[in-house]
């Protein structure tokens, strides 16, 4: 499959350096998965055993953010064609749920890269996947590759001044980058202390998308909602989570939310609406 890369539209000079990588397809995929692993992600971001409609095949409900673990292979995808290195890191994600995913099944993703936003020193490249069930999106922040005389993209959300409208916190467990682990990310970081001494932590890190799943759960409470009501949900990667540690959520008006482990800030610019 070949790809278009000139500037669409616009003088027709061809693109160089990150800028080449916006609108370039990923490919399709057919991924299936069964109620065990459903469960299992349900378990793997911190549902309690009691939670039967989240955890009992007979009254299966599944989690909309379970949809990211399907569709990880797309930012994989664009790392192994060499658009960055291994310096990129998880910036931001979003998710918007278009209806709620079956109990089972196989479903067909379509992926491509969006906009590549030049931040100076760095680029973010967005990663988009759409199926029939929901659209996410990944930005991944790429130290080394701005530069390039892009579009900066948009400014961080100024900071939440005024008083939050409630608090909650969930509890995630030793084992949890473990039990996450085995429904795609496989990176060292998150089992392996030698690795993640290798990027700085004392120990392996939860993984970030398990983190945001984990928070969706407090706030679903907070909201009077189901957590499988999920309807669209962000949030800006901004500290590690080891396994174990306790996140508390602060929300305000219209979904917005941010959470914190003790008195450091794991996720901003978080939004979390349910139907």
């Amino acid at each position: 499959m070949s790809t278009d890369l000139t500037g669409a539209g616009s003088t027709g000079t061809e693109l160089t350096g990150a800028a080449a990588w916006a609108g370039r397809a990923l490919g399709e995929r057919t991924v299936g998965y069964t109620e065990t692993d459903a469960i299992l992600y349900a378990l793997a971001v911190g549902a309690p055993a009691g939670d039967l409609d989240l955890v009992f095949e007979d009254r299966l409900r599944v989690l909309p953010s379970f949809g990211l673990t399907l569709a990880q292979w797309a930012p994989d995808v664009l790392a192994e064609q060499g658009a960055f290195d291994n310096r990129a890191v998880h910036g931001s994600q979003e998710l918007a749920v278009l209806k709620p995913l079956p109990r089972s099944g196989e479903i067909l993703l379509n992926a491509r890269v969006g906009e590549v936003w030049d931040k100076g020193a760095a680029a973010v490249f967005n990663v988009i996947v759409e199926c029939e069930y929901f659209v996410a999106t990944w930005s991944l922040f790429a130290p080394g590759f701005g530069g390039f005389g892009g579009d900066r993209g948009p400014s961080k959300s100024a900071a939440l001044t005024e008083e939050p409208l409630g608090g909650a916190s969930v509890q995630t467990v030793a084992n949890q980058a473990a039990l996450y682990r085995l429904l795609g990310d496989r990176h060292h970081i998150h089992i392996d202390p030698q690795a993640a001494e290798r990027i700085g932590q004392k120990r392996p890190i939860l993984h970030g998308l398990a983190s945001l799943a984990s928070a969706t759960l407090p706030l679903a409470e907070l909201a009077g909602a189901h957590p499988a009501d999920l309807v669209q949900l962000a949030g800006r990667f901004a500290g590690v989570v080891f396994p174990g540690d306790e996140i508390t959520v602060r929300t305000w008006e219209g979904g917005r939310f941010d959470a914190r482990v003790g008195d450091q800030p794991v996720l901003t610019e978080g939004l979390a609406v349910f139907g």
